[in-house]
């Protein structure tokens, strides 16, 4: 057997096959990307349209994989409906099918190197020579010849690999354990390769080549279809109820389609038949197979969109996590009772983000907060640094609900302007959280760099942190409020001497050649954002605990700079 099956051409034939369809998915998105999300979040009003958007984009982008991604997001976003989105994914499955239209017709008819070698060579040429930033779309149509050179130039080995072995090869010698065990197989391999193209191509293959017959064929074909739903499970995983919704929707249709198609194989391959002539001309039958059968399942599953959207709500219920405190349970009505509830929730949100910004600098959360706040409580395992922003978000959403609910309440000029401060002091905080978020991947950056010196400030930006909240605590612990007005200065006071000296250090390091012209330009923004967002924290520590006089003194004192230095001075 060493003689006739190549079993690394086979692997090799594969792996290239793979890799042409990643590449043309890609360059695919990249050219077209937006214009298909945007059909596919515009042009689904109604069952009919999602399922032909369904069915023409993923035709396009050659993965169904992909477009149940995007159905994922859109409905995780609100921004399309679980009936529309089951429509979609019922087009896509229509859709991948003109994947192994063109497998049978062009692979299996044409030589190869016909058009294969070509695409590769004038893509690769194309690929080397265009800059990806300065010809983004030459760059993305090489890619694409590149891709669809590779798709049947793995086509051409996993058929060179086996062709010989498939003349002499006894089907009879393989043991008949029934197509169930078939179904499996064709399941299992493309929830491995995670991708139904592909192992509907080795099908193809092997059917071509004499090693499995025609209804084997078709079974494996079946799940196949089946165990394309892995991608959109694995992307649902730990996500909202929308998400799960989607992805199990995904899982009913393919499941149920490939039940009905299974049982009714000798019927669906006898209606084939009357089309195409499956003894001369196979590898086209069951192409066609596989259309028809994923046809039947859109027209059998299309009355049942609307039960199967209320079945899908009923196991996965959205549900509202409280992440307020102390608004929840506050009414309205007192207006006093509901201003001091709705600043202790803003107070609230400045842990939450300060926890954040811990985090996000890997520094100990217990060197500031000694016990769990109450986002973490809130979940039962621990929060990723992506899902606490979203949930601070959500609680910053919460807090300017409940303060434009108050608005409608009759306020006294005093209240109002109390109200209007308070919730200023939100917006501070969440401006803050916004420009660690964005300086989150430079510090990984300084983190993990072989400069010593960007070594050396990420240490000081997160020594920096720390003592910024610590005094920050400690002012919030203060009952005088003139007290905590000349600690809340004198923390100004030395962010700004911070930012200074950083700003010396860099020129300094930049004089000694000891940081690169790229990295200053980077070292220099990050201080820039972590400054500024250190500057907000304390000014929404002001509007939350000083008097309105008090504050007016505040901002009179960073615009006078005698008085800074009074305070300078006063510090040492």
């Amino acid at each position: 057997m060493g003689e006739t099956f190549d079993l690394w051409k086979l692997i090799a034939g594969l792996g290239i096959f793979l890799i042409g369809m990643s590449m043309l998915e890609f360059a695919i998105k990249a050219l077209s990307g937006k214009a298909f999300r945007r059909m596919i979040r515009l042009y689904t009003n109604g069952r009919l349209r999602s399922i032909g958007s369904g069915t023409l984009v993923t035709a396009i982008l050659q993965s169904s994989s992909a477009v149940s991604l995007m159905v994922l997001a859109f409905v995780g976003a609100g921004v399309m409906s679980m009936q529309n989105a089951i429509g979609v994914i019922m087009g896509s499955n229509i859709g991948t099918t003109l994947t192994v239209w063109i497998v049978a017709i062009v692979g299996f008819k044409l030589k190869i190197e016909t058009f294969a070698l070509p695409f590769i060579g004038i893509g690769g040429i194309g690929f080397i020579f265009c800059d990806s930033s300065d010809k983004p779309k030459s760059y993305q149509l090489c890619r694409l010849l590149i891709g669809f050179g590779f798709l049947f130039l793995g086509l051409d080995y996993m058929k060179g690999s086996v062709e010989n072995i498939g003349q002499n090869f006894d089907l009879s010698m393989v043991p008949d354990y029934g197509l169930w065990l078939y179904l499996v197989v064709g399941t299992l391999l493309t929830a491995i390769m995670q991708a139904s193209a592909a192992s509907i191509a080795v099908v193809l293959t092997a059917l071509h080549s004499g090693l499995i017959t025609f209804d084997i064929g078709v079974a494996m074909v079946i799940g196949a279809n089946v165990g394309t739903t892995i991608t959109v499970i694995l992307g649902a995983l730990g996500g909202i109820p929308a998400k799960k919704r989607v992805a199990f929707s995904h899982l009913v249709f393919n499941v149920l389609t490939g039940v009905v198609a299974f049982l009714s194989i000798k019927g669906l391959v006898w209606f084939i038949a009357h089309f195409i002539d499956i003894q001369t001309n196979d590898v086209m039958g069951l192409a066609l197979f596989h259309t028809v059968f994923n046809i039947m399942g859109v027209i059998l599953f299309f009355p049942f969109v609307g039960l199967l959207t209320k079945l899908l709500y009923y196991l996965f219920p959205d549900y509202k996590a409280i992440l307020t405190v102390y608004i929840n349970n506050t009414p309205m009505e007192v207006i006093e009772a509901a201003a001091s509830a709705l600043r202790k929730e803003i107070i609230h949100l400045l842990h939450e983000g300060q926890l954040y910004g811990l985090r996000l600098m890997n520094v100990d959360r217990q060197l500031v907060f000694a016990e769990s706040l109450p986002l973490e409580k809130s979940s039962r395992k621990r929060l990723s640094l992506e899902r606490l922003y979203e949930n601070i978000k959500l609680l910053h959403a919460e807090i300017f609900a409940y303060y434009s609910k108050l608005q409608g309440q009759k306020l006294e000029e005093a209240e109002a302007k109390e109200l209007e401060r308070i919730i200023f002091a939100s917006r501070n905080i969440m401006n803050s959280i916004k420009n660690f978020k964005g300086i989150r991947y430079d510090m990984d950056e300084f983190n993990g760099s072989e400069s010593v010196f960007l070594n050396d400030q990420y240490d000081t930006f997160r020594k920096r942190l720390l003592k910024l909240y610590q005094e920050m605590k400690g002012i919030q612990n203060l009952e005088n409020t003139e007290e905590q007005y000349h600690r809340l200065l004198k923390a100004f006071v030395k962010i700004e001497e911070a930012d200074k000296m950083c700003i010396n250090e860099t020129l300094k390091a930049v004089a000694e050649g000891r940081i690169q012209e790229l990295q200053i330009s980077s070292m220099l923004l990050v201080n820039r954002l972590f400054t500024q967002a250190c500057r907000l924290q304390i000014f929404s520590l002001k509007d939350l605990l000083l008097t309105q006089e008090q504050i007016s003194n505040f901002d009179r004192a960073l615009d006078m700079k005698e008085i800074i230095e009074e305070e300078k001075g006063k510090e040492s």
